[in-house]
């Protein structure tokens, strides 16, 4: 995603562009495709790839885990809001898809105090000073996992809720990342899902780096989710909530 609310200077856009956002890269051109996708002359901003009549976007780095602890994520994203709407129980097992360097996860923490937090990602770097990060805290409860960028490497019908914010429009391979996740989940299990909202012109955001509601429901439904509802509590973003049947 691309947001200019302050001035940027070239010391962070060295970082910027250096880590993928979701640290998910993109496939090579010169594979063949899988039936679900197609291939097309790409845009300014996306791969070529199109998936259900929506090009990926290239990824825009932005784990830089400046980018990622940055002071002014509080006030535009509500990253407390977020895990209060979450509703997670005290014995959930949470996984945080494209965790970076742990934000979400340990504000997930202390509310599954008797159950974990899973942090996913395909940087070992970034999982590294995610362990780093809960030895100094004195947090217990927060596991790394690493994934590539088709599947996240969790165990079948193992978790209760899967956190993906605003990475999911990156995904090389949205099917199969949606898929390994569909299969991690227990019954009755929740995606939460947040993206930008492409409705909204005067959202600051590029528009491939930006989801309608309704282009997230046809995606997610394609790999076997339902739409539960989705809340409108934050400035900028969709909160989707789906569950697997």
């Amino acid at each position: 995603m691309i947001w200019t609310p302050f001035p940027l200077t070239a010391a962070f856009f060295a970082a910027f562009f250096l880590w993928g956002s979701s640290g998910r890269a993109q496939s090579s051109p010169s594979l063949p495709l899988p039936e679900h996708y197609t291939q097309r002359e790409p845009t300014r901003d996306g791969i070529g790839k199109i998936y259900l009549g929506r090009e990926i976007s290239q990824v825009v780095g932005h784990t830089a885990v400046t980018w990622l602890e940055r002071p002014e994520r509080e006030r535009e994203e509500m990253p407390d809001l977020v895990i209060e709407n979450m509703e997670l129980k005290p014995t959930d097992v949470a996984v945080d898809v494209g965790a970076g360097s742990g934000y979400f996860s340990f504000r997930m923490a202390p509310k599954v105090p008797q159950g974990k937090v899973i942090a996913e990602d395909i940087q070992q770097p970034m999982l590294d000073f995610i362990v780093e990060r809960s030895k100094k805290l004195g947090v217990k409860n927060v596991e790394t996992l690493l994934g590539t960028v088709e599947d996240t490497k969790l165990a079948e019908n193992s978790v209760d809720v899967v956190l993906l914010v605003d990475a999911y429009h990156e995904f090389s391979h949205p099917r199969e990342m949606m898929l390994s996740i569909f299969k991690g989940l227990k019954s009755g299990g929740r995606l939460i899902q947040l993206e930008y909202r492409g409705e909204d012109k005067f959202v600051p955001i590029k528009p491939l780096h930006k989801m309608t509601e309704k282009q997230v429901i046809l995606e997610q439904a394609s790999v076997g989710f339902k739409h539960v509802e989705t809340r409108s509590f934050l400035p900028s973003q969709h909160f989707l909530v789906f569950v697997k049947p």
